[in-house]
């Protein structure tokens, strides 16, 4: 089978993916949340990461585009967003976390050469605690960026299903 896009069929891992990934990352949160993101220190442990926002994409890129942070992280980004301060921000923390991955998701397709048309996303699913497991359906390792937002670990991975 021929693909249509000789980029999406370039490499079944998509590597080179990566660095686009991590800019598509920094813009978003720059320009939504005035907010630049840093190099995490080395050891910073990703594991209670306790909010997980996700979208779907469909067409000529098929995956799950995810942003987790614990729930900190994500009601500073609620407060940053909607500008609201940080003790006053309740439920909306879903809404504005997965408008984010949504956001996320959206630029990183446009960085890819004839996909910002070929790609549609899914609305955001947004999904708090740590008691549960995620089984996708790819073909290779997810490509993962892993950034600090306010000196909190945020991870943002995309899984590829070709």
């Amino acid at each position: 089978m021929k693909s249509v896009n000789p980029m999406l069929a370039s490499d079944a891992r998509h590597v080179e993916w990566i660095p686009l990934l991590d800019t598509s990352v920094r813009e978003v949160f720059e320009l939504m949340l005035s907010s630049h993101l840093t190099t995490p220190a080395a050891g910073s442990d990703a594991d209670d990461l306790d909010t997980t926002a996700m979208v779907g994409l469909a067409g000529q890129l098929c995956g799950v585009l995810s942003v987790r942070c614990d729930r900190k992280a994500a009601a500073l980004t609620t407060s940053k967003m909607l500008g609201v301060p940080l003790d006053k921000v309740g439920p909306e923390i879903s809404d504005a976390l997965g408008e984010i991955c949504n956001m996320v998701a959206g630029n990183f397709k446009n960085k890819i050469t004839g996909l910002s048309q070929g790609c549609m996303l899914s609305p955001p699913t947004v999904i708090t605690g740590t008691d549960y497991s995620m089984t996708s359906l790819t073909d290779s390792p997810a490509l993962e960026v892993r950034l600090a937002f306010e000196s909190m670990p945020i991870v943002v991975s995309l899984e590829i299903h070709a």
